[in-house]
């Protein structure tokens, strides 16, 4: 496996642990729909959570947050409509990010709430 792979695989075993410790129930980590994948679904409280972890080995070159592209919230919101309908899920949903970003032997974790609505088209 390539090393940015095992470099997001571990960020994304860092946020679900992050995650965990903040009283969230991890309800799917990579969840695929055709080509379309969501990181980590989660419920806290009455919410269903859908997270998009960015790890970047620094941020001198540009911030993981930045990485979100319009194309990839598209992405993101029509494989989490294909959740919702699989599931069957009647309650409120939002979308957060977390980035994570090694330092030494600890990280550096970033966790941004709500982060982007669903585009209109």
């Amino acid at each position: 496996m390539a090393v940015h792979n095992d470099l997001g695989n571990l960020g994304e075993g860092v946020a679900e642990a992050h995650l965990i410790s903040k009283g969230y129930q991890i309800q799917q980590t990579n969840w695929r729909i055709g080509k379309l994948e969501l990181d980590i679904i989660a419920k806290n409280e009455n919410w269903l959570i859908i997270i998009e972890v960015k790890t970047r080995s620094t941020d001198f070159f540009e911030l993981p947050e930045e990485a979100i592209t319009l194309k990839k919230i598209r992405n993101i919101v029509r494989a989490t409509h294909a959740y919702i309908h699989q599931i069957d899920w009647q309650g409120e949903t939002r979308f957060d990010v977390i980035t994570v970003i090694p330092q030494g032997e600890s990280f550096q974790i970033e966790h941004i709430e709500d982060a982007f609505l669903s585009p209109l088209n």
